[in-house]
């Protein structure tokens, strides 16, 4: 794993209400690594221990539904975050992480986290901030396309 320059992502939410040292500062805790294309990052169920930010490439996220019927929840792409309750409650994934096209992930294990927010608190307590709003932004998002799909179910059956 690489030690990653995020001096060219300051305006990603990720990084919202950070000095640029600060910004410079979790770069030396993040890992640059390279997944190629058909290669999972996780798997549903398995325990989260790493945040995940998407520098280049494409990654399905998926969810089972039965045994073999495997649900599709949303292709992400450079610029976005997944996994990030792993870092926050430790939990099992919820969903499962593949590599669509080959990708370039940043990655903040959750002992790096843990320190971060022990000997920097003001800064992990902006990470942690902006977790959370990247979090409620996706939880805001599902909770409208499920009320949409509630919607036209219930017109098809009218």
């Amino acid at each position: 794993m690489n030690q990653v320059n995020f001096s060219d992502l300051a305006d990603n939410q990720l990084f919202d209400g950070m000095a640029a040292t600060e910004i410079e500062y979790l770069g030396s805790i993040f890992n640059q690594i390279r997944v190629a294309e058909g290669k999972t990052v996780f798997i549903e169920n398995m325990p989260g221990e790493s945040l995940y930010f998407v520098q280049q490439g494409t990654v399905q996220v998926s969810q089972l539904l039965a045994e073999i019927d495997e649900q599709d929840l949303v292709t992400l792409g450079a610029g976005d975050v997944f996994g990030e309750l792993a870092i926050i409650d430790g939990g099992n994934r919820c969903a499962t992480a593949r590599v669509v096209k080959n990708t370039v992930l940043y990655v903040l294990q959750k002992k790096d986290f843990n320190k971060l927010v022990s000997e920097k608190p003001r800064l992990g307590l902006q990470l942690t901030l902006n977790i959370v709003r990247i979090f409620t932004a996706k939880m805001r998002s599902a909770k409208q396309e499920y009320r949409a799909m509630l919607v036209a179910s219930l017109n098809r059956n009218s």
